[in-house]
């Protein structure tokens, strides 16, 4: 409309100047004279019709080139009107899916989010949220294909893709594949805290202790847990580490584990107890006879107490006369007290390892106890006492086993 306005307004001045120019060469009586020559032809008319003709020739080679330029730029404002329409669907569309994705409308939304992916502005955010629909519905084939076109429509550094891939994969319990396509995103950044607390999750989840003790400097570096969380995963994941080497009951890979522990984590009494019991049940339990020594003399601890006493040691009057010299500062201790015991019993002095026991059985009643003075009375061929002492620790184990079953039923009752 703008456009008409200027065009009349333009008209009507171009009259004006030719009624002007036509006015003031009235007033001489001559209306002018121009003669124009091309080859043989020649035009000649007056001034005041030259000008007017001028005029019209100029505002009709105006609007026929503008026309042309209209009509030269229609077909790419009827493109650019299509895809503004198909954009502005795909929109609706997004907005559609995403509503039908949050009412647990899983296939509506993923065919709505498919159908008009190609012409959006942003088709990753359809083939995500197209991906999550077709999982929740079961569909995993479907789900990895979407999951493959929103790669294509990535960057290879966009790490967006490749999480909520690794989400999905861990909602379904594919920590494998999580772990896959996570250790990819780490190479890329690997100070990415989701990308660490998630392989954090997937290594727990699979129990790969080893791969999660070499996740954890980066754990903490990253601050992705807690202090407090570290300390606790390291415990766990070395502790789990041992616990392996120990079942293959080879001294070489226990101590291959052992070594690669941090010290800080050594020092825990429950890490260096699980070393000590693989060492000795792998028969290596003489190399650790100094380290456990040492270890008491730290940290004063019932369950080293027993592995000491467990120690196939190379000089066992040695091994006794050390731990009797604990009697000093623990001279009631009755872990102690059965350790001295079962060590004199290994000896041979039956009646320094009776007079242990019982004081250990004075102090704390136990199944262990009682065993162990059952088989010094049998050595000292008092088959009765030690046929006491056997039917007194069967009868302890019968409690322990009754009490335990009332612990257990006692929630259960609760409940009931």
């Amino acid at each position: 409309m703008r456009n008409l306005l200027y065009f009349i307004a333009s008209l009507l001045c171009a009259v004006a100047v030719a009624f002007a120019l036509h006015t003031w060469l009235a007033q001489y009586n001559d209306p002018g004279y121009v003669l124009i020559g091309f080859g043989h032809w020649s035009l000649e008319t007056s001034l005041t019709v030259f000008t007017v003709a001028l005029v019209i020739g100029f505002f009709v080679l105006y609007n026929f080139f503008r026309l042309a330029g209209v009509l030269l730029r229609l077909p790419g404002q009827i493109s650019k009107r299509r895809r503004n329409i198909k954009f502005n669907r795909s929109h609706d569309a997004l907005i559609a899916g995403l509503f039908d994705a949050a009412d647990g409308n899983w296939e509506s939304a993923e065919k709505v989010l498919i159908k008009h992916a190609a012409n959006s502005g942003a088709p990753l955010l359809h083939y995500l949220t197209a991906a999550r629909a077709a999982q929740s519905r079961g569909a995993l084939d479907k789900r990895d294909e979407y999951l493959q076109k929103a790669a294509e429509q990535s960057s290879d550094n966009n790490m967006t893709v490749g999480l909520t891939q690794a989400e999905l994969h861990m909602s379904e319990q594919q920590f494998e594949q999580a772990i896959e396509t996570l250790s990819k995103l780490q190479s890329i950044n690997p100070g990415h805290g989701r990308v660490l607390k998630m392989m954090h999750q997937a290594y727990q989840h699979i129990g790969d202790w080893e791969g999660l003790s070499k996740l954890l400097p980066s754990l903490q570096q990253n601050k992705v847990l807690m202090e407090t969380e570290v300390k606790l995963l390291q415990t766990k994941a070395y502790s789990s580490q041992l616990k392996k080497a120990a079942a293959q009951n080879d001294e070489a890979s226990i101590q291959a584990s052992w070594e690669q522990i941090p010290d800080h984590i050594k020092s825990l009494p429950g890490i260096a107890n699980i070393y000590f019991a693989a060492m000795i049940a792998a028969g290596a339990g003489s190399r650790t006879e100094e380290s456990i020594i040492k270890q008491l003399g730290k940290h004063w601890d019932a369950t080293l107490l027993e592995l000491y006493s467990n120690i196939e040691s190379d000089n066992l009057p040695r091994q006794l006369q050390t731990g009797e010299q604990w009697l000093a500062v623990y001279p009631n201790d009755p872990t102690l007290l059965k350790t001295l015991g079962k060590l004199a019993q290994k000896v041979g002095q039956m009646e320094k390892a009776e007079q242990y026991l019982l004081k250990s059985l004075n102090l704390e009643a136990s199944v262990g106890v009682c065993q162990l003075l059952g088989e010094v009375m049998f050595m000292k061929d008092d088959k009765d006492k030690a046929c006491q002492y056997f039917k007194r620790g069967l009868e302890l184990a019968s409690k322990e086993v009754l009490t335990q079953l009332e612990d257990q039923a006692e929630p259960g009752s609760a409940q009931a």
